[in-house]
């Protein structure tokens, strides 16, 4: 069985490797490949972000709560 993952933070799973994850990747009874988001950035930064979407007025009157 073999399991993709999309992150940006591949070190994230290192953990995997000592776990019983680990033992079924020894072995091969699933195949883990993890695929790092930022390997596919255009930018020279490797920067993923996209613009922001919302969050108010471009003049920086934002709308303030009332607390």
């Amino acid at each position: 069985m073999k399991f993709d993952i999309l992150t940006l933070f591949p070190e994230m799973f290192e953990p995997l490797k000592q776990s019983v994850i680990g033992k079924a990747v020894q072995n091969e009874k699933i195949e883990i490949n993890l695929i790092n988001i930022r390997d596919f950035s255009n930018n020279k930064h490797k920067k993923v972000d996209d613009t922001p979407y919302g969050g108010g007025s471009r003049n920086g009157n934002y709308a303030r709560c009332c607390v």
